[in-house]
């Protein structure tokens, strides 16, 4: 399972960082697209260097090699604007390299290159007001033919909702709103482990 970070700064998030991942995180995807390099550089500072190779950096990726990083994700706009030999590079030198997409046509034709790309919104966001996608995942993923690569739900994603989606026949969920948005992110967490990890 992943976390998203929210798109803003928000109180005790580095410590409550540590925490998940002490937890059992896995993953954490580092979402701040109005960071500046430096804003950057101090927040991947203040994150404990044994954790570093379980980051993924949305923007920015030019410091992933100096923090020790080595999973790079690209928006929807830049893996359109990003030519095939440049992320086929960041893959040949040992990055993972994951995206975002909005439309089954567009996750059929990634390349191999792609570990895995988030697909979504599946329900009403969280953390967007009136964010919420006119698709039928269900209809959309029995279509899927790219099986290369992961496809990883997100968009309202909730202990009451992980099984539909899973059902759906999304091999993992990402959660954003849930964890941040949640007066006891911990708990909140683990309880939507338990449910991945009994699907």
């Amino acid at each position: 399972m992943i976390i998203i970070t929210n798109p803003i700064p928000i109180a005790n998030e580095i410590s409550t960082i540590h925490s998940l991942f002490e937890n059992g995180l896995e993953l954490l995807h580092i979402r701040k697209p109005d960071f500046s390099e430096e804003e950057m550089k101090s927040f991947l500072g203040k994150t404990k260097v044994v954790l570093r190779q379980q980051l993924v950096l949305h923007s920015h990726h030019q410091l992933a090699q100096a923090f020790g990083i080595n999973r790079i994700h690209f928006t929807e706009k830049t893996r359109i604007e990003t030519p095939e030999e440049n992320l086929k590079n960041w893959k040949e030198t040992g990055f993972t390299v994951t995206a975002s997409i909005h439309q089954m046509m567009d996750f059929e034709k990634l390349s191999n290159v792609f570990d895995y790309a988030f697909f979504g919104p599946v329900f009403e966001s969280i953390s967007k007001q009136n964010y919420i996608s006119n698709l039928d995942f269900k209809k959309e993923l029995e279509q899927r033919k790219n099986n290369k690569t992961a496809l990883v739900a997100v968009g309202g994603i909730t202990s009451n909702n992980i099984k539909t989606a899973l059902e759906y026949g999304f091999d993992d969920v990402a959660l954003l709103g849930s964890i941040w948005n949640s007066s006891n992110p911990i708990e909140n967490f683990k309880l939507c482990q338990q449910i991945v990890l009994s699907y």
